[in-house]
């Protein structure tokens, strides 16, 4: 068959297309190569201090390594970092480590300590038609297997795993009702399984949400009677540690704390609750703390306020809290804007730009 003109000038014309493809292919640069470098430490004069990182939805390799590099050079010894069941483990038993892996690697690179937060649910272990948070007692032995294996497999590279998240809260269970006995049972038996893989980790239970709800409320239980019920149902022997969150809102570090108020010195009253049951010896690590600036929201306070009261209340932790062994910002740095009041927890842009709260922390620390 004869090819006309015009079929043999497409040909052509398709041809040197191809040509330009494969040259631009040929001549981009290899993909940058992200390695963990030689071993950092951190230098501060605040051990206590540290920062909850959010990178899990963290993609770029450099990111992470930025983002925590900039948390060592602010001085900040320990991060905690949520690592999401329902992201890694498939039904078949399978785990997708890539992405854990990575933020450990370059965590264990800067010298900093890692605090694992454990939850959310992958869709294989709770009912249809459930939320993400969705935890009930047929799951609690898969929950118990992927926490075992997360320890062994980051054993000497991991300080402390917390087993879920705010168990207070109605939410943090997918809204069914979620008792203070059911998380003891959780406890119960994710702990011997993360103790039997790794004995030197520690296992933090909680982290309690500061909230007033009462009784019978369908959001949650007052944290500090919820911690009371954990006691009751036999908790004490099934973490090593208790995590705790406490915010300032609109009141000053130094505040008196109160049954009724909820302030950062909130802390003193779930002592006060450990102390009643005999764990004097337990201590307390704050997984979240801080302020917020937003210009606009009712709970937020003035930038300079919150840098105020974020070392004031370093400070009278270090001072008068034997007990609490880190204290941690919420929140280090968002991977993209939450275009809320949200961003205005953090201390580093998405883009890397410090704010003033962290070279004052940075500052603070011994590092500027």
């Amino acid at each position: 068959m004869t090819l006309t003109f015009a079929h043999k000038l497409r040909f052509r014309s398709g041809l040197r297309l191809l040509l330009l493809i494969t040259l631009i292919t040929l001549i981009q640069p290899a993909p940058l190569l992200i390695v963990p470098g030689p071993p950092q430490m951190v230098h501060t004069d605040h051990p206590i201090l540290g920062v909850h990182t959010r990178l899990t939805d963290e993609v770029e390799e450099w990111k992470i390594q930025r983002s925590l590099e900039m948390v060592r050079q602010m001085g900040s010894p320990w991060i905690v970092e949520l690592f999401p069941w329902a992201y890694y483990h498939a039904e078949d038993g399978g785990i997708a480590w890539e992405h854990p892996d990575m933020v450990i690697e370059h965590a264990h690179a800067q010298g900093l300590k890692v605090i694992a937060r454990i939850g959310l649910t992958p869709g294989w272990a709770r009912p249809e038609d459930t939320p993400l948070n969705y935890l009930d007692d047929t799951a609690y032995d898969d929950f118990a297997e992927f926490a075992a294996r997360f320890a062994e497999r980051y054993e000497g590279k991991l300080a402390a795993i917390i087993v879920g998240n705010e168990p207070n809260l109605s939410y943090e269970w997918g809204y069914r009702e979620g008792t203070a006995v059911d998380y003891t049972n959780l406890l119960k038996t994710v702990y011997p399984a993360i103790k039997a893989a790794n004995p030197d980790v520690l296992v933090l239970g909680g982290a309690l949400a500061p909230t007033l709800e009462p009784a019978g409320s369908p959001w949650g239980l007052n944290d500090l009677e919820y911690l009371d019920q954990m006691y009751a149902a036999g908790a004490a022997d099934y973490f090593d540690g208790l995590a705790v969150h406490t915010y300032g809102l609109t009141f000053p570090a130094l505040a008196d704390p109160g049954p009724e108020i909820l302030n950062f010195r909130r802390v003193e009253l779930v002592r006060e609750v450990m102390l009643r049951h005999g764990d004097a010896d337990t201590k307390i690590y704050i997984t979240e703390f801080g302020w917020n600036d937003h210009p606009r929201w009712t709970m937020a306070v003035r930038p300079g306020q919150r840098i105020q009261n974020t070392l004031d209340a370093l400070t009278y932790a270090e001072e008068n809290w034997p007990y609490v062994e880190m204290i941690a910002i919420w929140a280090f740095r968002f991977p993209a804007p939450t275009k809320s009041f949200m961003d205005y927890y953090t201390l580093v842009t998405p883009e890397f730009v410090a704010k003033p709260i962290y070279t004052e922390l940075q500052e603070f620390t011994g590092n500027e």
